[in-house]
């Protein structure tokens, strides 16, 4: 980061670039879409995440030319010594059905780690956010992790991926986790999930065949609540992928869900 650039002003873009977004997804929510498909037969995209990223390269093109993108849906572009990593719509299919479960998410990062990130729930006009120094916050107000110790006590959220192979193998870690924690929840929306886990609202979380802009901000947001964030490496049929909880019981999960 350059002597210019403050992790409040890098905050404000991200929060900017953020609501852009979400604008144009309240915009056709629960509206007729256009459909395509990327990965597999049920790895939708839509023009909502087409146009919700487009307004977000718009605000990054206006106050931050110089910076770097990773998109998920426009790839890397530029070459600049801050990286903005960036999920237009986290949840597709969740947004695709009218579920009220998705989020924009925007962080901004260099070789160091994250900076600043924001994650927004649009439908809730939820905005979780944080910066390296700084509390997280959620619409300004501090948020903090549950306090949770122990894995037979957490409420632990995942999610699946859109290969129904892999989905098959995680769905035989699940069932090592669910007879030794509280009980488990999916959402379908990884920066929801590690948000929620920054707010006390879940004690942990892991998911694999998560992207880069999948967790970006929601790993420097979970950090600053004093979660552990460590990554899954590949194991056989199942890709990489995330896994946070307290420290207390870090590790436990992990040698669970590797």
């Amino acid at each position: 980061m350059t002597s210019g650039d403050s992790e409040a002003e890098l905050l404000d873009v991200a929060v900017e670039a953020a609501r852009a977004a979400g604008a144009e997804l309240l915009a056709r929510w629960r509206r007729p879409l256009e459909v395509d498909t990327k990965s597999t037969p049920t790895d939708p995209v839509t023009e909502a995440d087409l146009n919700a990223e487009r307004a977000i390269r718009e605000v990054l093109a206006q106050r931050r030319p110089q910076d770097s993108i990773l998109g998920e849906e426009g790839g890397a572009t530029g070459e600049g010594e801050l990286r903005w990593v960036v999920d237009p719509l986290d949840g597709t299919v969740n947004y695709l059905y009218g579920l009220p479960t998705f989020a924009v998410s925007v962080a901004v990062e260099e070789a160091g780690g994250g900076i600043a990130a924001v994650v927004l729930d649009p439908v809730s006009d939820e905005l979780f956010s944080a910066t390296r120094s700084g509390a997280p916050q959620s619409n300004g107000r501090p948020i903090s992790a549950s306090g949770c110790d122990s894995l037979s006590r957490a409420l632990v959220g995942t999610g699946f991926a859109y290969e129904a192979t892999v989905r098959v193998a995680q769905a035989e870690v699940a069932a090592r986790v669910i007879p030794l924690a509280r009980d488990i929840r999916r959402a379908g929306a990884a920066a929801l999930d590690m948000c929620w886990c920054a707010s006390g609202r879940l004690d942990a979380y892991w998911e694999r065949g998560v992207k880069a802009w999948d967790v970006a901000a929601g790993t420097l947001i979970c950090e600053r609540a004093g979660l552990v964030v460590r990554t899954l490496e590949p194991d056989g049929v199942l890709p990489s992928g995330v896994v946070v909880a307290p420290r207390e019981f870090i590790d436990e999960l992990a040698e669970l869900v590797a």
